[in-house]
């Protein structure tokens, strides 16, 4: 691992698959000095701690367990001459792209001509949901579940409950069932799964029940989890278990942009970009799911790929100025958020994020006009929709209901 410099070309905060795939596109575009910092032992992410398939198909054309595809991802950046250094913990971010940092060799600070952060997702703990009782041993999240697991070689606990039903939360039942645990229930206080109607098939096969318009309310036990209460249609139930796992609620992992000089959407949650992927400070760049949350590491991958090329026109100095761009506006109610927040003049390289991400923030029925243009919408919350980029002028959107 070479030492850290006091400036570098590009500066990637983030280890993950756009942080990752970022460093290797930028090399092997001719960028001198690129360095990539990762808080953990291990560079990966997400896919690190999910044993399961399917990951690497597009990217590497074969399917991939995630710890494989974590490594393959490190290796190819490794090999397309990036620098890595992990146990690297950003502190502080400064104007102009210098940042303030601490490895176990002491603090630093290293100035870069673009910084790019991906520093990723993480999940909604106990604490935020509410949920009553008593603080007893054998709840966790996902990432917790699958580090004891995958990387520990542990099993947590036999009989656990699984708390929702986004996409993770069944990556949460299949690490389970991996390991010799058999979930009790999987539960979801709305109508209906959050993820799309094929997961469901993965419980069906498994043999775990799924309880719909469920509500868990409070934990019990001592030293460990002993039991949880359930609500549903107006009554409530005692259940036994011996763990928790509360999967989903994503959230971007933005501790670092709330304490900088960096514009965060409250939508999102994340930095505010233009389709380049380019913050306030424009010496600042963001891919990923500190983006949104939140997306495969598919997507976070293609999208850290698309935002390097975009530093490298940025370090050409053919990106269009950014305080030149327009506020993306919604008018009304209806959407929880939309990605890119800016668009940038016309004029400049093929956007990064080609494409406007919205997610609504309830079930809706009915039109979206964007830019003059009226789309179809029928949408539910959390699920992708994406549509044209508005044009330099055309930054309005509108939700009207039929």
């Amino acid at each position: 691992m070479a030492d850290l410099p006091e400036s570098c070309d590009v500066l990637i905060v983030g280890g993950g698959p756009a942080g990752l795939a970022a460093a290797a596109r930028l090399k092997r575009l001719g960028v001198g000095a690129v360095h990539l910092l990762e808080r953990e032992s291990e560079t990966g992410g997400i896919p690190r701690h999910c044993a399961h398939s399917p990951y690497g198909l597009r990217e590497f054309g074969r399917l991939m367990s995630g710890p494989a595809f974590a490594r393959r991802l490190t290796a190819a950046t490794v090999a397309a001459g990036a620098y890595l250094h992990r146990q690297a913990t950003v502190t502080a971010l400064h104007p102009g792209g210098r940042v303030s940092l601490t490895t176990p060799e002491g603090v630093a600070e290293v100035t870069a001509r673009a910084v790019l952060l991906a520093t990723g997702v993480r999940e909604t703990p106990r604490a935020p949901r509410l949920v009553g009782g008593t603080r007893p041993g054998g709840v966790l999240n996902t990432g917790a579940l699958q580090g004891l697991v995958h990387l520990d070689g542990l099993k947590p606990f036999d009989r656990p409950l699984i708390v929702g039903t986004e996409p993770v939360a069944f990556s949460a039942l299949l690490t389970c069932r991996q390991a010799g645990m058999r979930p009790v229930a999987m539960v979801e206080p709305a109508a209906r799964i959050t993820a799309r109607a094929p997961f469901r098939a993965v419980p069906l096969a498994l043999g775990v029940p799924v309880w719909l318009g469920t509500a868990l309310v409070a934990i019990h036990g001592t030293e460990r989890v002993e039991a949880v209460t359930l609500a549903a249609g107006g009554t409530c139930r005692e259940v036994s278990v011996d763990g928790v796992v509360f999967t989903g609620g994503f959230r971007p992992e933005n501790a670092l942009l709330r304490a900088s000089h960096l514009a965060v959407d409250p939508g999102t949650r994340g930095p505010q970009v233009d389709q380049y992927g380019r913050c306030s400070d424009p010496a600042y760049f963001a891919a990923g799911n500190l983006l949104r949350a939140v997306e495969t590491a598919g997507w976070c991958w293609a999208e850290g790929r698309a935002v390097g090329r975009a530093i490298v026109a940025h370090l050409a100095g053919r990106l269009p100025p950014r305080e030149a761009a327009q506020a993306v506006t919604v008018e009304g109610a209806g959407l929880a958020w939309v990605l890119p927040q800016r668009i940038a003049p016309p004029g400049g390289p093929p956007a990064a994020l080609p494409r406007l991400q919205v997610r609504a923030a309830k079930v809706f029925d009915g039109d979206l006009l964007l830019g003059g243009r009226r789309h179809r919408l029928v949408a539910r919350p959390e699920r992708r929709m994406t549509f044209d980029l508005p044009g330099f002028g055309e930054t309005a959107i509108r939700l009207q209901p039929r």
